[in-house]
């Protein structure tokens, strides 16, 4: 059987960096993706993998996820794994009750959107794989049942991901494709910023 193959977004830093390196360890060919590719290059370099394989990918950009599509039907004929890990905005410094609209809708493009045109673009090539699988990247912050003020860009944004998660399962149910929203928590990213060690809530020496 020929490698499986997984397409993560954002994967130049952070959580989608990690989560390429884990899988370049666990056999997958792995499609290494930012909206540079430079950076992709450099961080597929740095992983030092051969089955990391750098892309270009604008994830608000339908051209450049046509592009990459295309790239993947002529080098491999299907897709095992989606990632949908690229996010932008978590918004510390907002409010709901005056937020700056052109940054939430700046987040839903990224957040939201582009997960949702890459699940729709790919899903022929998912269809094509024996064991498809979707995987977004979403955050506690957009639970209903914990929301409150704050962030309002991210969370909403993850709270509409969540949703798109939950309408895809059922729809591609049948097809056995399995689609999951995955809370990594509070990580040590450019984006989380440094983290701690806790328990009950509480931090704890380590």
């Amino acid at each position: 059987m020929q490698d499986p193959v997984a397409l993560v977004t954002g994967a130049n830093r952070g959580i989608g960096r990690e989560v390429s390196r884990q899988l370049a360890q666990h056999s997958y060919t792995i499609l290494l993706t930012a909206r540079s590719l430079p950076k992709a290059e450099a961080a597929a370099q740095e992983l030092g993998g051969s089955n990391l394989i750098p892309a270009q990918l604008d994830v608000t950009n339908p051209a450049s996820i046509a592009a990459l599509h295309d790239r993947v039907q002529h080098e491999f004929k299907r897709l095992d794994v989606l990632i949908n890990n690229a996010a932008i905005h978590y918004d510390t410094w907002q409010r709901a009750v005056n937020a700056d609209l052109d940054v939430v809708q700046e987040a839903l493009e990224t957040n939201v959107y582009g997960p949702w045109r890459l699940c729709q673009t790919f899903l022929p090539l998912l269809r094509q794989s024996l064991h498809p699988r979707i995987v977004n990247v979403s955050s506690g912050g957009g639970a209903l049942n914990g929301m409150g003020g704050g962030t309002p860009a991210y969370s909403i944004s993850k709270a509409a991901l969540n949703a798109l998660t939950l309408m895809l399962a059922a729809e591609l149910r049948g097809e056995k494709i399995l689609v999951n929203a995955v809370c990594p928590g509070w990580v040590a990213t450019d984006m989380g910023g440094w983290g701690g060690f806790f328990r009950d809530g509480q931090p704890i020496p380590w």
